[in-house]
């Protein structure tokens, strides 16, 4: 250090003057010292200091000291104190930046010396600006209804410094501030509280920093005015043709923007009589009920003499006609229904022949019931041609399996809405083997008591739960909640179209809970989650028992806020009640999972084995249903159950039984192969499926049955489940019905029930709540958790950031650390870091020893210390 310090004084011609200096003992002290700059382009840039009292200065950058030839330094006399202050200057051109590859930024810090020592000035970096071209993510047209909410996302170009942003409306500036009804701050987007007729226009992001301007792509908003229909008007004087009149006017409000024009008629009509056409209109019932006793006569005629001519010309098969109604009890009848677009029509097991078909149609065979299954011994090699729905196309070889294809053009090719419809016919009809199974199981329902502290309420292997944050419920009170799962019988029965229930109807309360802050819930799905090809809706209960849409999944909404994992649904809600998630397909590649499980069971006292098959909807919940039949059976699960994609493309699910040793076991008869229909796996609503097959040993030395089951849809996917178990009753070790550890937990209260400790929790929120000039707010947190949509709900909470970490502590309750939380603090550590240099005036929370459990190292959210401020002496 002294050699150093020699070296800089000799260097200084007038440094033997300083030492008679006054302020001879005084160190240091820096009245400039050196800013964060950036270069623009190829110009470099200058860094300065002044200091006093001092004999030298010189620079430091990267720690290497810059050689004395690269200095400007003046020295003048302050008229103030009097004392000398000294300035030094450097230039740092772009290529020193670019050769520079250090852990860090380019930074230079200024070293100056007196007669007692030496001081450092803080660090200053220099970086290359730059702003890229493309937006990483530009703004979205939209229509929007009057008073909706609308929020535009834009997301600037990478850039240094970071692009602030401005919105443009037609090519002119917005501001928040002489609009309360819009938001700009909310990380970069653009919020429109309540949409106006003067909202529509034009919207462009404009990025900007120290290199350049971009625009983004325009998006055009359109707010929209639904019809409405004004009073319906009198009705007019009844007519000689005993008619009378009403008309209404769609005006109120008129449709605006390309809102929808009101739905149904302007004008109504109604008979009347008035005692002017009583006669008539007896006569004219007279003369239509006679003319349809005539019409149904003639038809019932046509039919028998159709028959016998058809039974006569055929004659000559060699056997005779098979009717369909002797083959209902072994085999599934099929027809076909048109759409209401008149295109192909839909298989389906459920409805009665259609009169009119007059095609061949053959297909894999499936029995209902093993009692029916008697009626069938194996035929010779027979053919029967089938000419009329009466008649049905049989083709049996010498094996017992039969399989055949099916023409591709008899199963319609797009999707049509009416096959929903279906499904209550088949609810109706006889029980059979082949079928939902009957739901007998009882109200799941688990309740706790849960205060100021908050907790969590479970329902087991369900996939169902309620977190209660702490601070929802008031100090000194208490509240006993509870959560009950329904069958969704009812919200089946209400379900219009295409529409089916994607996971359990849900129903938690009190009725009359008083909360400071929404409650988060989740509830498992089998959506294959797509906007494409999906439109999910979260449904609510009404106190007239019908359903309402709160909202779909894929809006922004300020009443509650859904977020759609993979396989869960999480809900922030702030309203007790009865919630159910509907979907409804738009296009054939809309898939829901199935899961598929296989159970076998010893026929007792006998050399049979039952192997059953389940398709049911992917959600724990509807799985529980399968075990608790099974429990009833003595059922083994053979293997882990099985996800299979199932398309909306209205084609049929296949089960069939595979690889059986012929020498060991025999399985009867036209049962290797069954099927569900489209409607039976699609408007399945939670209901579980399930066939049998039923196999008999040959000798009781047999020990063990291995075989495959495929599962698979016609044109989709397949899924082979692998049989390999002893037969002997309790030869096999059971394979668990549920992999959760915590199957039995109902309800945890307070810390423990949380993955962020309380302590942590607290000092996130008062760092993120309160916005400041460096952009770390509740945006930052949000976007860096990614649940960066719908921020408009955040905005109306009282603390946002509490209501963001809900969120993400029940989005991660089954994940055993903290990484996700600390990953995204410690980033917006480094992302303010390198924006903006640490403020010493602005007080804020330190969150660098942020520590618990797997949250480590969580965010070093505050500037790091340069190097230490403190006088280097030097000798």
């Amino acid at each position: 250090g002294d050699r150093v310090k020699c070296f800089l004084l000799a260097g200084n011609p007038a440094g033997p003057s300083d030492t008679l200096a006054p302020a001879q003992g005084t160190l240091p002290h820096f009245i400039q010292e050196p800013e964060d700059a950036y270069i623009v382009k190829s110009n470099p840039i200058k860094l300065r200091c002044r200091a006093t009292p001092a004999l030298q200065i010189f620079f430091k950058c990267n720690g290497e000291w810059v050689h004395q030839n690269e200095h400007t330094s003046q020295e003048y006399k302050d008229h103030n104190t009097g004392l000398k202050v000294r300035e030094v200057m450097i230039n740092v051109s772009r290529q020193q930046v670019e050769d520079f590859h250090g852990p860090e930024d380019y930074w230079c810090l200024c070293v100056a010396w007196s007669h007692l020592g030496t001081s450092k000035s803080r660090k200053a970096t220099v970086r290359i600006a730059y702003l890229r071209k493309n937006f990483e993510e530009d703004p979205q047209g939209k229509e929007v209804p009057i008073s909706g909410m609308i929020v535009l996302h834009c997301r600037p170009p990478e850039g240094v410094p970071a692009a602030e942003v401005e919105w443009l409306k037609n090519d002119e500036s917005l501001s928040s501030l002489t609009d309360d009804n819009i938001d700009t701050r909310a990380d970069h987007n653009l919020i429109i509280n309540e949409a106006r007729l003067s909202d529509s226009g034009n919207y462009t992001c404009l990025a900007s920093n120290i290199v350049a301007k971009r625009r983004s792509a325009t998006a055009a908003v359109i707010v929209y005015v639904d019809g409405g229909w004004d009073e319906w008007s009198e009705w007019t004087v009844c007519s000689s043709q005993c008619e009378r009149q009403r008309s209404r006017e769609c005006n109120s409000p008129a449709p605006r923007h390309r809102g929808k024009i009101c739905e149904g008629n302007s004008k109504a009509t109604e008979n009347c009589t008035d005692g002017l056409c009583t006669q008539n209109m007896e006569n004219s019932i007279d003369v239509a009920l006679y003319s349809g006793l005539g019409a149904g006569i003639v038809a019932v005629v046509i039919l028998v003499v159709a028959v016998m001519l058809y039974r006569k010309n055929h004659s000559d098969y060699g056997v005779d006609v098979i009717d369909s109604s002797a083959l209902t009890g072994g085999f599934q009848s099929f027809n076909f229904k048109t759409t209401r677009q008149g295109n192909p029509l839909l298989l389906n097991s459920s409805m009665q022949p259609d009169m009119t078909a007059g095609r061949t149609y053959s297909t894999p065979l499936c029995f209902h019931d093993s009692a029916d299954k008697e009626l069938f011994d194996p035929l010779p090699d027979i053919k029967v041609k089938v000419q009329s729905s009466f008649m049905v196309s049989l083709g049996v070889a010498e094996r017992a399996e039969f399989h055949a294809k099916v023409p591709s053009e008899s199963y319609p090719q797009d999707l049509g809405c009416d096959f929903c419809g279906t499904v209550d016919k088949r609810k109706k009809g006889p029980l059979t083997l082949n079928g939902p199974l009957s739901s007998s199981r009882e109200q799941l329902r688990t309740s706790g008591v849960f205060g100021h502290a908050g907790g969590r309420l479970v329902v087991p292997n369900t996939g169902v739960s309620l977190l209660v944050p702490h601070g929802a419920v008031a100090e000194n009170m208490s509240w006993e909640m509870y959560m009950v799962i329904d069958q969704g019988e009812a919200s089946s029965q209400t379900l219009e179209g295409c529409e089916i229930l994607l996971g359990p109807e849900v129903t938690y309360g009190p009725s009359g809970l008083d909360l400071f802050c929404p409650v988060a819930m989740t509830i498992a799905h089998c959506a294959e989650v797509d906007a494409e090809n999906w439109n999910i809706q979260l449904r609510r209960k009404t106190q007239d028992g019908k359903w309402e849409e709160v909202m779909s999944v894929e809006e922004e909404a300020t009443s509650c806020y859904c977020l759609m994992d993979s396989a869960s649904c999480h809900l922030l809600l702030d309203q007790p009640g009865s919630y159910a998630l509907v979907g409804e397909p738009l296009t054939q590649a809309a898939v829901k999972r199935l899961k598929l499980a296989v159970f076998g069971s010893v026929e007792s006292g006998s050399l049979n084995y039952s192997l059953r098959v389940y398709c049911v909807d992917d959600t724990p919940h509807a799985f529980q249903g399968v075990v608790a039949a099974e429990k009833t059976k003595g059922g083994q699960l053979l293997e882990e159950p099985k996800m299979l994609p199932f398309r909306a493309n209205t084609f049929s699910l296949q089960v069939s039984i595979q690889d059986v040793p012929q020498f060991l076991w025999s399985i009867k008869p036209f049962t290797t192969c069954q099927e569900f229909s489209f409607p039976q796996v699609w408007c399945s609503n939670q209901q579980p499926l399930h066939c049998a097959f039923s196999l008999e040993r040959y000798s009781p030395a047999t020990a063990q049955l291995s075989c495959k089951i495929s599962v698979r849809q016609v044109k989709g996917h397949e899924q082979i489940l692998q049989v390999y178990t002893p037969v002997a009753e309790g030869g096999k070790e059971p394979v668990p019905f549920f992999m959760q550890t915590d199957c039995t937990v109902t309800s945890q209260t307070g810390p423990k029930a949380f993955k962020i400790p309380l302590s942590i929790r607290q000092r996130i929120c008062a760092t993120f709540d309160t916005a400041n000039a460096k952009g770390k707010d509740w945006q930052l947190l949000a976007q860096k958790l990614h649940l960066d949509r719908n921020l408009g709900y955040f905005a109306k909470q009282r603390s946002p950031s509490a209501v963001i970490l809900s969120l993400w502590e029940a989005r991660h309750q089954d994940t055993a650390d903290l990484d996700s939380l600390a990953s995204a603090l410690e980033e917006i550590g480094k992302i303010h870091s390198k924006s903006s240099p640490k403020d010493p005036d602005e007080a804020e929370p330190d969150l660098n020893h942020i520590q618990a459990g797997g949250l480590y190292g969580a965010g070093e959210l505050a500037a790091p210390d340069g190097e230490d401020r403190a006088p280097d002496h030097t000798g």
